[in-house]
């Protein structure tokens, strides 16, 4: 076991990290917990006997100083007491070469009391639905579905995106292997990670696909006088699950009244004839979902 024997210059390592910053996820990094007293072990990925050079930002380990312990053992690297001064690139080489690179990270403070970054919504029952992280100030998002993510797993297939919100914010389309067309009785359990600097934050949002089931907007919308009435007909979403038969969909019609200005609303196809315009919305018959937005204010001529 060999001590490196380190001075505390934090004001120096402040302004590394900041020259070394990350705008994107490396490739191999490892979290530590903020305000644990566990040490951090980094690991040299090599097959190869021989002793190996750590070095940090490039330099190396024995020229450069930390604000906390770090001690090497053969091909592993224990950093205890971790803090902002330690987080960075931590590299092993062996002569000229480099055996591999890891960036160490801090676990970002979490704010609860803005509730979950994670917003989802469904379309339809089909395998895809889409994702909001809504936490501006994150240079980096990315999210993975499944209990694996979940618990971190190496395997995790993360969806990352590039589609960047006015507001600061990402969003994200995933793929689940639910059946539409059996009972729902499997949570979906979404993770992200968003990375600023060199702090991560992990979140996880659980939810069934039908909490968050929400049509787009009916397609078409046709009026047919009948006596003293209006028959509304109204075709559902294109994006919507396949049969309508079986994916039953309930509709609202809000419609301004000729007589007053009033607006009313109605769940019956049938409707007074003596409107001005209307407008529908949908929402699935069965689980009661989320309504989709109206469509646009429609003009009623016969």
């Amino acid at each position: 076991m060999r001590t490196l024997t380190l001075q505390i210059f934090g004001l120096l390592f402040i302004s590394l990290n900041r020259a070394h910053g990350l705008n994107q996820f490396p490739e191999n990094f490892v979290v530590a917990k903020r305000n644990n007293e566990n040490p951090v072990t980094l690991t040299c990925d090599t097959e190869t006997d021989g002793a190996v050079t750590w070095k940090f930002h490039g330099e190396v380990m024995e020229d450069v100083v930390l604000q906390a312990n770090v001690q090497q053992d053969g091909r592993t690297l224990t950093v205890s007491d971790v803090d902002t001064p330690m987080l960075g690139q931590y590299s092993c080489w062996r002569g000229g070469e480099m055996l591999s690179s890891t960036y160490l990270l801090l676990e970002a403070e979490e704010e609860d009391e803005l509730g979950s970054p994670i917003l989802c919504r469904a379309k339809s029952y089909d395998c895809r639905f889409m994702c909001k992280w809504i936490n501006s100030g994150y240079k980096a998002v990315r999210l993975g579905l499944g209990q694996n993510c979940t618990e971190g797993g190496r395997s995790c297939h993360w969806v990352s995106s590039s589609d960047e919100l006015p507001d600061g914010g990402f969003q994200f389309e995933l793929s689940h292997s639910l059946s539409p067309f059996a009972e729902e009785s499997t949570m979906l359990e979404v993770t992200a990670e968003a990375f600023t600097d060199l702090s991560i934050l992990r979140a996880t949002k659980r939810f069934y696909l039908r909490d968050i089931v929400q049509p787009d907007s009916p397609q078409n919308v046709r009026c047919q006088k009948v006596e003293q009435a209006l028959n509304v007909t109204i075709d559902p979403p294109s994006s919507w699950s396949v049969p309508h038969s079986f994916f039953g969909l309930e509709h609202e019609i809000e419609y301004m009244l000729k007589d007053n200005g009033k607006t009313e609303r109605s769940s019956s196809a049938l409707i007074t004839k003596r409107i001005s315009k209307l407008r529908v919305r949908c929402r699935d018959s069965l689980v009661l979902s989320t309504w989709s937005q109206w469509t646009p204010w429609k003009n009623v001529t016969y």
